[in-house]
C-alpha cells in the first residue's frame, strides 16, 4: 500500500513586491538581494488575511484538482509556524472555514520542514486506516514579522514613506526580512494498492543550536509571554545566524537524501527530480552540487515567491506536476531543513 498525492494547489498573498520596492524602505538593492538569496519577488497579504485564509484557498484548489468533494476529507494536517493565533492551531480553523465540522485536524510545528514531517504523519494515518482522504496544508503569513509600518507606501498605494530613522531600523533586519513571502500550498492524499506513491522518509532533529534561528520573545519562557519591552526591542522578529544556518543546510540536506536513498536500496543518481525547501537559492545550489545532480533534475522557484516556509515544497510540487516536469513513474525527492533544527527527506514514485 502506498499513499498517493491525487491533487495539489497553491495561492499567494495578494501583493507582489519586488526587490526594488523593498529598497525604498531599507538600505538594500535588487543586486544585493539576488546575489545573497536569489529572491527577485515575493508576495505579501493584505492586512486581515490570515494563514488559515491562505490555507483555505490552497485547499480548495487542491480538492478541485483531485476531483474530491470537501465532505470526503476525513483528516486535516496543517503545517505552519505563523498560526492565526498562539492557540488554537490553524487545522481546526481551516476545518470550520471548509465547513466540514468534526473532522480530526492537527497542526505541525516544524517550520521549514513542516511539509515533509506532515507527509510522514499523513502517510502513517493513511496506512493505518485512520484516514482515507487526507488534506495536508503548508501555509505561512510572514508579513506579521516584518519590522515596518509603511505598507501602503511599499505597495505603491500612496501613504507616508518611512523616516530615515525607520529605514535604519528596518535595514538592521534586512538579512531576514527580504527572504520571506506569504503563501500556502496543499495536497490531497489517498492510500492505494499501487506501487506508486510515497516510498519512505528520513527525518532528523537536533535542538542543540535552536537559537541560531528562532524568535527570542513572545513565548512562555517569559512572564508575561508578551509585553511592550519585547516589542520595543524587536524580540518578536526572528533572529538568525545566517552562517550557521547555511552550514547546517548544505551538510544536513544532502546527508538526508543519501541516507534515504540507501534505506530504499537506491542511489542519488536514480532521482529524477529534487524539490528542495526554498530557503535560499545559494543553499540549494550547494545541495545540488553536493549530490551531483544536473540542472534538469532540480527545481527552484524561490526567485518568484521567496521563502514561504511550510508552503515552499507543495508550491514547487504543484508547479512541476502541472507543467509536466513530473511524469508518471519518475522518482521525486523532497528535502529540507528548518529552525529547530529539523531536517529530512522523502521519496515518492510519481
Amino acid at each position: 500500500m502506498r499513499s498517493q498525492i491525487i491533487g495539489s494547489g497553491f495561492v499567494t498573498g495578494e501583493n507582489l513586491v519586488t526587490n526594488d520596492q523593498l529598497a525604498q524602505i531599507m538600505d538594500t538593492s535588487d543586486a544585493w538581494i539576488r546575489e545573497r538569496s536569489g529572491v527577485e519577488t515575493r508576495y505579501y497579504v493584505e492586512q486581515g488575511t490570515s494563514t488559515s485564509d491562505l490555507g483555505l484557498g490552497a485547499a480548495k484548489k487542491a480538492l478541485a484538482d483531485a476531483g474530491v468533494a470537501k465532505e470526503e476529507v476525513d483528516y486535516i494536517v496543517f503545517a505552519t509556524m505563523t498560526p492565526d493565533h498562539y492557540f488554537p492551531g490553524c487545522g481546526g480553523i481551516l476545518q470550520d472555514k471548509l465547513g466540514i465540522g468534526h473532522v480530526p485536524a492537527l497542526d505541525i510545528r516544524q517550520q521549514c520542514t513542516g511539509f515533509i514531517y506532515g507527509l510522514q504523519v499523513s502517510d502513517a494515518l493513511l496506512k493505518s486506516g485512520e484516514a482515507r482522504t487526507l488534506l495536508l496544508v503548508g501555509a505561512e503569513v510572514h508579513s506579521g514579522f516584518m519590522p515596518w509600518t509603511a505598507w501602503d507606501f511599499l505597495f505603491g498605494r500612496g501613504g507616508e514613506p518611512p523616516t530615515e530613522e525607520e529605514k535604519a531600523v528596518v535595514t538592521g533586519f534586512r538579512d531576514r526580512t527580504v527572504l520571506f513571502g506569504d503563501a500556502a500550498g496543499a495536497v490531497v492524499l489517498r492510500a492505494s494498492e499501487s506501487e506508486r506513491g510515497l516510498l519512505g522518509f528520513q527525518l532528523h532533529s537536533d535542538g542543540a543550536n535552536f537559537a541560531d534561528l528562532y524568535v527570542p520573545g513572545i513565548g512562555f519562557a517569559h512572564r508575561p509571554f508578551v509585553d511592550e519591552k519585547q516589542v520595543r526591542e524587536w524580540r518578536h522578529v526572528p533572529e538568525m545566524n545566517g552562517r550557521a544556518v547555511f552550514k547546517q543546510a548544505v551538510s544536513r540536506m544532502p546527508q538526508a537524501v543519501r541516507e534515504l536513498c540507501a534505506k530504499q536500496h537506491m542511489t542519488v543518481g536514480d532521482i529524477d527530480l529534487l524539490i528542495a525547501h526554498q530557503a535560499n537559492l545559494r543553499i540549494n545550489e550547494a545541495v545540488q552540487k553536493a549530490l551531483g545532480l544536473p540542472d534538469d533534475r532540480v527545481y527552484n522557484n524561490i526567485q518568484k515567491y521567496g521563502n514561504t516556509t511550510a508552503a515552499t515544497i507543495p508550491i514547487a510540487f504543484d508547479e512541476c506536476r502541472k507543467s509536466g516536469r513530473i511524469r508518471p513513474g519518475q522518482l521525486v525527492c523532497f528535502v529540507g531543513l528548518g529552525a529547530g533544527f529539523h531536517w529530512g527527506a522523502a521519496l515518492m514514485r510519481a
